[in-house]
């Protein structure tokens, strides 16, 4: 098409010609996407010569495509819009590929637009030519290959519909360089019907839901545990789920991904459970004789043994994933649905029971409770030579109250989050160097917020070459290292012991940190004593620029509670 460049509204006519790039972009304009991080390759070149012609778009170019994949997981956990990715062919997808599987295990929502050699050179391993569809298939909730122009549109179209619809996760839309190239008609999202395969249950089983909430109201060491679930359906599922443990008087847990559903301030809160948990969750997960679980998928870290798990409880699992009811753990009630459409039912359920339960039923429960978490569990001893990561975090949470991202335990220990949507971390795949460029897309998409990558000195280093890329869009990250000379969970799970020829190589092979970020035109910022930090991370948090923050810690100090 030459002339003047089409800007097209949701009501376009159907006969109006566009090449491929011009559909890509006005199918993500008409998707509400207003970002895309991406790398450029030969066969994306069409896409990308409409990215550089118009402006309501904007691309961020990353350094890697892994890198965008995350930056495209920050943008969406923080903001609970789709995301968006942008690879070539190739080594540009299976670069992709980890951002993709951690996605998909944490459900976040993601279309990765993805280039492909032309259609006649498909199974020829032509150059940068890979199976896309076959790689990428146990890696997202759905891909597709688009081998005509005409279902190009309506193809980008389904794929944000199926991101964001039920238990999120990433879509990819594989294009061959012949497909952006040609020229056919756009369709608009409007005039795509939904896929008849993949239409989730919102509203729960009304039956299903009075049952639950009858042993609810019979139960006297009750818990509700929580997981990312309830921070996917949106802040009106937080809002039931705070209304629902005021009425009922139940303590609360939550899962890692989880945290922030329900406030670490409101009283009933128990902390994190799972490994790495706090004594209290966990002990009253043991004992309980009720468990309500809304959005928790049961993973392994907060269950290692099956067996042993709630063994003398009942069970409720709330999931809009029907698979995931069961899967794992026996259930007595399984609800699929919505948590805010379930949580709204089970509400007026307890309302309407002729006979409110009297709280006092559960004054036994809330003394042993309250035994359990007289232990603190998360205490550790203060040191004045050096600085203990915990305490390091403890200043960092007093002076922040920021967006935190990284280093997993010790934030979900010792941060307390009130609000969904500001703890981002990596938690199904526990993907090392994820903070970084998930903290860039954080921030990019929420301009003027403090943003923090808590990170450790293994993990940044996988990702620092995103660091060039906040650089370039001035996207003023701050990232925390707790630098304590070893990969932290590789030696807290055994795998590289303390002492041996291969932790001392580690530790004489890590860069100077301060000199590394001001060769990126950072700021590098170093502390080792416990008297400087509060003025240090002060100094940090000041300075409208990205920042790479060296703080040295405790070499022996591990993650595990008293």
């Amino acid at each position: 098409m030459t002339g003047e460049k089409a800007n097209i509204s949701p009501n376009t006519p159907s006969d109006r010609l566009l090449n491929g790039g011009e559909i890509v972009l006005q199918a993500l304009r008409d998707n509400g996407v207003e970002h895309i991080f991406g790398y450029p390759g030969a066969a994306v070149l069409p896409i990308y010569d409409e990215i550089f012609q118009q402006e309501d778009i904007k691309h961020f170019l990353v350094r890697h495509e892994q890198g965008a994949g995350h930056a495209a997981e920050g943008y969406a956990r923080s903001t609970g819009r789709v995301g968006v990715m942008l690879v070539t062919s190739g080594p540009g997808v299976t670069n992709a590929v980890t951002a993709l599987q951690d996605a998909l295990m944490d459900s976040i929502p993601i279309v990765c637009p993805s280039g492909q050699v032309p259609t006649s050179l498909i199974g020829t391993d032509a150059f940068q030519e890979c199976d896309t569809v076959g790689i990428t298939r146990p890696c997202t909730k759905h891909n597709f290959l688009v081998q005509h122009i005409d279902d190009l549109a309506k193809t980008i179209h389904l794929a944000f519909r199926i991101a964001a619809a039920g238990r999120p996760g990433p879509v990819l839309v594989d294009m061959p360089k012949d497909v952006l190239f040609a020229s056919g008609t756009y369709v608009s999202p409007d005039k795509v019907s939904p896929l008849p395969s993949y239409q989730p249950a919102m509203q729960g089983d009304q039956n299903a839901i009075r049952a639950a909430v009858a042993l609810m109201a019979e139960a006297r060491r009750p818990i509700i545990y929580t997981g990312r679930g309830v921070i996917n359906s949106g802040p009106e599922a937080s809002r039931l789920l705070r209304e629902l443990v005021d009425l009922t008087g139940f303590p609360i847990t939550s899962t890692i991904m989880g945290l922030g559903a329900y406030p670490a301030t409101g009283p009933n809160w128990l902390r994190v459970a799972g490994q790495g948990g706090s004594h209290e969750a966990n002990m009253a997960i043991g004992d309980c004789d009720l468990m309500i679980a809304i959005g928790a998928r049961f993973d392994d870290l907060a269950i290692s043994r099956i067996h042993e798990f709630s063994p003398h409880s009942k069970k409720i699992h709330i999931d809009i994933d029907a698979s995931s009811i069961n899967k794992r753990i026996p259930v007595d009630i399984g609800i699929q649905g919505d948590a805010a459409h379930v949580l709204a039912d089970m509400i007026h359920a307890w309302r309407s029971l002729s006979s409110v339960p009297d709280q006092k039923r559960l004054r036994e429960w809330w003394t042993q409770i309250d035994h359990w978490r007289a232990r603190h569990s998360f205490s550790y001893e203060r040191l004045d030579h050096t600085i203990m990561p915990q305490h390091a975090l403890e200043r960092l949470h007093a002076l922040t109250n920021a967006t935190e991202i990284g280093q997993q335990m010790w934030v979900a220990q010792l941060f307390g989050f009130d609000k969904p949507n500001r703890w981002i971390t990596s938690g199904g795949l526990g993907t090392m160097g994820f903070g970084l460029p998930a903290a860039l897309g954080a921030q990019l998409a929420n301009p003027g917020r403090l943003v923090i990558d808590i990170a450790g000195d293994a993990s940044v280093q996988t990702t620092m070459k995103e660091l060039s890329t906040a650089i370039q869009h001035q996207a003023p990250i701050k990232i925390f290292i707790l630098s304590d000379e070893h990969p932290g969970m590789a030696r807290e799970w055994g795998q590289v012991p303390d002492g041996n020829g291969r932790s001392r190589a580690y530790s004489a092979s890590l860069p100077d940190f301060t000199k590394l970020a001001e060769a990126y035109g950072a700021i590098g910022l170093r502390c080792e004593s416990p008297r400087e930090l509060d003025a240090r991370i002060e100094e940090m948090i000041n300075v409208d620029r990205p920042v790479l923050f060296d703080c040295r810690v405790a070499r022996l100090a591990d993650a595990h509670p008293q």
